[in-house]
């Protein structure tokens, strides 16, 4: 079985309304309400670590990197990763994930946190935040607390807020 030939770019502003529909059919109006989703409310996503798949056209999913901060330190939170369910399990969130960790990484950005399921985002180089490292502005398990380190150094600890005048 050949893999599908995704072409994946930055997101673009005209992407906006179809990832939109894509994020409500995958998580429904309940999202606006999640804990990850308050700390990037009214902060954009950086459209340099933001990118979407397609496939013959059809925009399939999306990976947007918003500017946060853990304590002192200037970092990025994931999400949401989306792909539309005719288009799941084909190896799109994965080329997503990679696509966008290496724009990071290459502009400097130190770590990459998240709240999700650490079985598929596990094999992707995440790891559990040790308990009371961090600390979020809303309930979260935190067992689903997850950070890439993406340069050496010590893991960034404290307050998790929003960072729209990070710089990284």
């Amino acid at each position: 079985m050949l893999k599908p030939q995704w072409f994946i770019r930055q997101e673009m502003p005209q992407d906006s309304h179809q990832i939109d529909l894509i994020q409500d059919e995958a998580f429904g109006p309940g999202r606006h309400t999640r804990t990850a989703f308050r700390i990037r409310e009214g902060v954009p996503p950086c459209m340099a670590h933001s990118f979407v798949g397609l496939m013959d056209g059809v925009l399939a999913g999306s990976v947007r990197l918003t500017p946060i901060h853990i304590g002192d330190t200037s970092a990025m939170l994931l999400g949401p990763l989306t792909v539309s369910p005719s288009y799941k399990n084909k190896g799109l969130g994965k080329a997503l994930m990679k696509t966008a960790h290496d724009a990071a990484r290459s502009s400097g950005v130190p770590a990459i946190l998240l709240i999700g399921d650490a079985p598929y985002y596990g094999p992707l180089g995440y790891q559990k935040v040790p308990d009371h490292t961090m600390e979020l502005p809303g309930p979260y398990d935190p067992e689903r607390l997850l950070v890439l380190m993406l340069q050496d150094g010590p893991l960034p600890t404290g307050l998790v807020r929003a960072g729209a005048e990070a710089t990284v």
